[in-house]
């Protein structure tokens, strides 16, 4: 009966806690854009960690891996101004569970993978409007024609 308890609570330790089982590397969420609190479509935005790049057109869904880093979040459009934000990542609590029921090697696993960490299921990024610049007007610059100076001891 002992053997028994303690097999069950191994499987049970085994079975549960680790974040990269439970959520994976990877994580969707959406993009949106904004200018002056109304939404703006077709931006063209791109998302990018240490794990790499994904391009998404606004507003919209993607796909993205996992990390610890902040993912960096730059939208364009013509006649605005690019727009950036940075989405923060956070640890996952079940990341925490980790600790008592992987041990060591699920929280390495985890941390390095990236399954350990989230970031906002929507991330909103606010563009500016991008006036249109009056003419720069540059004078010809004229120069006067060199003349010699003398020098008396």
């Amino acid at each position: 009966m002992k053997h028994l308890i303690v097999l069950a609570l191994g499987v049970a330790a085994l079975s549960s806690g680790c974040a990269s089982i439970v959520n994976g590397q990877n994580q969707s969420l959406s993009v949106a854009t904004l200018h002056q609190g109304q939404p703006v479509t077709d931006a063209n935005c791109k998302l990018s960690n240490d794990k790499g790049v994904w391009y998404i057109k606004t507003p919209g869904s993607t796909t993205v891996r996992r990390s610890y880093e902040n993912l960096a979040v730059l939208c364009d459009k013509p006649g605005l101004d690019s727009g950036l934000t940075s989405a923060k990542s956070s640890t996952k609590a079940m990341a925490f569970g980790n600790i008592l029921f992987g041990g060591i090697i699920g929280v390495g696993v985890d941390t390095a993978t990236g399954a350990a960490y989230d970031y906002p299921d929507l991330i909103t990024v606010e563009m500016a409007a991008n006036p249109v610049a009056a003419p720069v007007v540059i004078a010809p610059v004229v120069s006067a024609p060199a003349q010699e100076v003398k020098v008396s001891n």
